[in-house]
């Protein structure tokens, strides 16, 4: 396994943790719908990009295209997810815009896997 697919899985797996402790936090202190998105996006991005990770171990061409647009998600659900999270518990943003920016690197992300996907091919 390559430096880059090591990271992003050492990625997802500490999303996948976030999202359990930000969704217990959710149901145990409250923090409304921001929380309960926040803890959704960091799950469900999570085992995406398990499931990314693992095809692109079975790639030859396209495996760089489907890393880079797995590290756009990655990227933008941890900026969208901490900012819903500071609103709901500390009521701050994270960085001004760091939701709608997060927002839309994770949907450029999906849009480059997408491409990759149609030039892709078994190593």
């Amino acid at each position: 396994m390559d430096p880059w697919t090591r990271i992003l899985l050492f990625l997802a797996g500490l999303m996948g943790a976030a999202g359990v402790a930000v969704a217990a936090a959710a149901a145990h202190m409250g923090g409304g719908d921001n929380l309960v998105t926040s803890a959704h996006f960091l799950l469900f991005h999570a085992t995406a990009l398990a499931g990314l990770l693992a095809v692109g171990l079975q790639l030859g061409r396209g495996r760089i295209a489907l890393q880079a647009g797995a590290s756009a998600i990655a990227l933008g659900a941890v900026l969208f997810s901490g900012d819903l999270a500071m609103r709901a518990l500390m009521e701050v943003k994270l960085l001004g815009g760091s939701a709608p920016f997060g927002g839309t690197l994770m949907m450029a992300g999906w849009l480059i896997v997408a491409g990759a996907a149609l030039f892709a091919r078994k190593a």
